[in-house]
């Protein structure tokens, strides 16, 4: 993959970001999830207004190769890693372990302890080789659906 630029995502990106996350829960996540449960998780694209307050209240940055931006992240104050989320037709190329590596950097920053996550069954398999341990499974409210996903966390301590 060509030089991926991490940097703050701002308003102008709020297209971009959320149709990247319906794109990526539609083709990518549907290996783990029903149709009915994707189109729940993903029917998220259209609440602008709360993305553009998660970009405001959370560390929230983009990933871009070419101008194009090919993933986003963001991390809460108290440690919680919210999104991670790489373009359908980039996955595999590093885009996630970029991502990572600038919100691990910001949780130091801002003296996380640990960072946690409520990670889907498809992402699960890179958090565990990224250092992360499965604290729970659980059931997680999108709109209508309750989707299975695991409370991950990565301590100082566990870190690679």
């Amino acid at each position: 993959m060509d030089d991926i630029i991490i940097r703050q995502a701002n308003e102008s990106d709020v297209g971009k970001i959320t149709q990247l996350f319906f794109d990526t829960i539609q083709n990518i996540n549907i290996r783990d999830y029903s149709q009915e449960e994707v189109d729940d998780w993903s029917s998220w694209k259209t609440d602008v207004d709360k993305w553009l307050e998660k970009m405001q209240e959370q560390y929230f940055v983009v990933a871009e190769t070419k101008n194009e931006v090919v993933g986003f992240s963001s991390l809460a104050q108290d440690g919680y890693l919210d999104f991670m989320f790489v373009n359908k037709d980039t996955q595999g190329q590093g885009v996630a372990s970029a991502l990572l590596s600038e919100i691990e950097k910001k949780a130091i920053e801002q003296n996380n302890d640990l960072i946690y996550s409520d990670v889907s069954l498809t992402a699960k398999g890179f958090f565990e080789n990224k250092g992360f341990i499965v604290e729970r499974q659980q059931f997680k409210k999108s709109k209508k659906k309750e989707l299975i996903n695991f409370r991950m966390i990565k301590t100082k301590n566990n870190a690679r």
